[in-house]
């Protein structure tokens, strides 16, 4: 039997194309989906008994039934596709910008302690300030429009994604760094075979925190500066006292980035962790 690694020694990095050990999973998809939509349930349910035994005016809180009417008038009128493809095309936009710009950043400070040294207290600050604080400086700047929304979700994203970043590259053992370049690796090389796969666990943590405050910003951002997206349905319901088109455009907000991060984002994080071998099988 081989002896236990010693306390604090760095875990090894698998070779490439190495089998990794995967945790055998616990239950079937139908158990798994069932643990998934049963809060979603309850809360539902609880909704619709706390409506109903208040008496409250739909106007005020609608019932589950007036708000799932709402949502079919939506998606049969179209309204529904035109809202959720502007609000996903200015994500999608927002955040290939975010990790195109955030991911060098991050691991040129995590790489250089003089720059992280210099530039660690400003990105502290402006993750405080990133996404909403923006918005009329935006709409200064960029107008009304797409611009300005696709710029708050970048904002928005930017600084988390640049300082978990920062992070995972600090993470990443010096010996395994040093041994790189005594082996001849370039600057490019140094990037894309050792920083980058090894702060990418963290990447991938920020990428999830991110996105949540992206998807906030977009909200805030098309309130004021759009005439297309769920944010702008909101504040549209509003003005027409459509109180079960605001709770029914709120539903498709929480439900959209509830999926991406539970179904996308949260599995590739996952196996991100996994590939890399920066945690046991165990948990």
């Amino acid at each position: 039997m081989s002896a236990s690694p010693a306390r604090g020694t760095a875990p090894a990095v698998p070779r490439p194309g190495a089998a990794v050990p995967r945790r055998g999973r616990t239950g079937s998809w139908a158990a798994d989906l069932t643990w998934f939509v049963a809060p979603l349930a309850v809360l539902v349910a609880l909704w619709a008994a706390a409506v109903a035994a208040t008496g409250v005016p739909p106007r005020v809180f609608p019932q589950v039934t007036d708000v799932a009417r709402a949502l079919w008038g939506m998606t049969a009128s179209g309204d529904l596709a035109r809202h959720l493809g502007a609000s996903l095309y200015r994500v999608l936009m927002g955040s290939v910008i975010a990790v195109a710009t955030a991911l060098p950043f991050g691991i040129a400070l995590g790489a250089s302690r003089a720059l992280s040294a210099f530039f660690s207290p400003l990105l502290r600050f402006s993750v405080a300030l990133a996404g909403i604080a923006w918005i009329p400086i935006a709409t200064l700047w960029l107008g009304y429009g797409d611009g300005a929304v696709v710029f708050i979700v970048w904002n928005a994203m930017f600084f988390a994604l640049a300082y978990n970043t920062m992070l995972g590259v600090r993470r990443i053992p010096g010996e395994l760094v040093r041994s790189a370049r005594s082996l001849g690796a370039g600057p490019w090389r140094l990037f894309w075979e050792v920083l980058l796969p090894g702060a990418m666990p963290s990447v991938i943590a920020g990428l999830r925190i991110g996105l949540g405050y992206g998807w906030r910003g977009l909200v805030a951002a098309e309130i004021i500066a759009t005439h297309a997206g769920l944010g702008y349905a909101l504040f549209l319901a509003q003005t027409s006292f459509s109180t079960d088109v605001i709770i029914a455009a709120m539903v498709v907000i929480g439900v959209l980035w509830l999926c991406t991060d539970r179904l996308l984002l949260a599995p590739l994080e996952r196996r991100t962790v996994r590939r890399w071998g920066m945690t046991s099988g165990e948990g």
